[in-house]
């Protein structure tokens, strides 16, 4: 398992994930201009398989000469079981090393997966002189056997980042009745996805990791990518992919709490500061208006400002020490 030689920010801001083809430079350079929290750069499905080799180029290219401010940049591979990985990495890495923040690693099935593109990343990271362990690895959960193994893909590196559901391949490897990515089968009166999602989301937390839902493929349905994105957030998902430049602000609204919850949970965190301390009497709880807090109260309002400040939210209300 590889340390690294500094801290590294593992959870960016992801309420957003732009797919963008690696072949297809007028995409790239539109992307650049997009709100979206991340944008990868996908060597993998939107990319042919003659077109691969040349793409490599084409991100390195976009990488270092694109300007990707305020975005997470990362570049998705092709998985383990193709002959094209490997110098995907190779290529990427020493190529835009320096202006890569992860790589997004598809159809992941066990941990091993995870340590071999480690220790890959490691290898290249000491011959070029980058700072060993800075990349992140994205773990894309798309089958059976990847979400049976997802606790331990999630502990198999320091340098895993996140859990993506990917729906359309993990519902073609279970045989699901339904053509549409992310929509519920027909006949089925529950949600199909729940055990799914929280299989991922449990490995996810339980290793301080972001979960990440996957594509919403009928891209003219906004409707249907706002239900299907609010049902992930609900569930605590950091954020949701996007493949057209209209599903941007959806995600990044919906990622994000409301303002007035937004509030709320930075008064809390201030009064739970206050009361606790000397000055406040040292409690270990109190009333913040009619509601009492506590350190449970404290580790919720937590989530909630976290995910806030990293959406660049401002407060419109401040804690007033009350009166003695």
């Amino acid at each position: 398992m590889t340390s690294p030689a500094s801290p590294v920010n593992r959870l960016r801001p992801r309420r957003s994930c732009l797919a963008v083809p690696g072949s297809n430079p007028r995409f790239l350079e539109k992307a650049q201009g997009l709100a979206a929290d991340q944008v990868f750069l996908d060597l993998e499905d939107a990319c042919a398989p003659l077109a691969k080799p040349e793409a490599r180029h084409t991100i390195v290219k976009f990488l270092n000469e694109g300007d990707w401010t305020g975005k997470t940049r990362v570049v998705r591979v092709n998985d383990w079981t193709t002959h094209w990985t490997y110098r995907d990495v190779v290529t990427v890495v020493e190529g835009a090393g320096q202006n890569l923040d992860c790589i997004m690693l598809p159809k992941v099935q066990d941990a091993q997966q995870i340590v071999a593109l480690d220790l890959l990343l490691t290898q290249i990271e000491k011959t070029m002189g980058f700072e060993v362990g800075k990349i992140g690895i994205e773990a894309q959960i798309e089958n059976a056997q990847g979400l049976t193994n997802v606790n331990a893909i999630a502990q198999a590196s320091q340098r895993v980042e996140t859990i993506i559901f990917g729906p359309a391949d993990f519902m073609a490897s279970i045989n699901m009745k339904s053509l549409v990515v992310g929509e519920q089968p027909p006949g089925y009166p529950a949600d199909a996805y729940h055990h799914i999602l929280m299989s991922i989301l449990m490995a996810a937390r339980a290793n301080n990791l972001q979960a990440i839902d996957g594509p919403y493929l009928q891209i003219r349905n906004q409707e249907g990518y706002k239900a299907v994105a609010q049902r992930a957030a609900a569930l605590g998902f950091d954020g949701k992919w996007v493949l057209h430049p209209d599903q941007v602000a959806a995600a990044n609204e919906i990622f994000s709490p409301s303002q007035e919850d937004y509030d709320h949970a930075e008064l809390i965190l201030d009064a739970y500061d206050y009361y606790t301390s000397e000055a406040g009497g040292k409690k270990g709880s109190a009333m913040l208006g009619d509601e009492m807090i506590d350190e449970a109260s404290r580790k919720m309002a937590l989530v909630i400002s976290g995910k806030g400040r990293a959406a660049g939210m401002q407060r419109t209300s401040k804690f007033e020490i009350p009166e003695a």
